[in-house]
């Protein structure tokens, strides 16, 4: 660890002084990258672009850093997909009417700027429609079987006879 900065010297001439003596000992020799151009510097980047590489990066889902009107409206452009998986008719329905009851409850909130985007409510019954169109037919009954009643078995009691 470095020392502390020496009172009186101004912060700029100590990290100079600190940079200076790293050199002086090599530090810096054979650092990965080393007399290799920085990449990256030709382009303009903005704060955002830059906040969304990093998430990416780190795995992080960019849907998550959208403002709630933006979300909401993804939300509903993926609703199709995620009903696709759903079993019952009920399920599809209670999805849907949950992304509505959000919608309606993000109407209500006063928003940021009045270009905010708004995102519209889900159609219960075409979401239903599509889905009762697209999933796969339910599979035939199992033919039924009889079930055999097991054979009753005798035990044989042996006994001793007395003479």
């Amino acid at each position: 660890m470095t020392e502390r900065k020496p009172p009186g010297m101004s912060f700029e001439t100590w990290v100079g002084q600190q940079i200076a003596q790293a050199m002086a000992r090599g530090d810096f020799e054979h650092l990965p990258g080393a007399r290799k151009p920085l990449t990256g510097l030709d382009r303009e980047e903005t704060a955002y672009d830059w906040a969304v590489a990093k998430a990416r990066r780190e795995g992080i889902d960019t849907a998550a850093m959208l403002p709630p009107g933006l979300a909401l409206r993804r939300e509903r452009d993926e609703l199709p997909a995620r009903v696709a998986g759903l079993a019952t008719e009920a399920e599809v329905r209670a999805l849907a009417e949950d992304y509505n009851a959000r919608v309606e409850a993000f109407w209500r909130l006063p928003q940021e700027s009045r270009w905010s985007p708004v995102p519209g409510l889900a159609d219960v019954e075409v979401l239903v429609g599509a889905w009762l169109a697209h999933r796969p037919p339910e599979p035939p009954p199992a033919p039924r079987v009889e079930a055999v009643p097991p054979r009753r078995r005798f035990r044989v009691r042996w006994r001793r006879r007395s003479h």
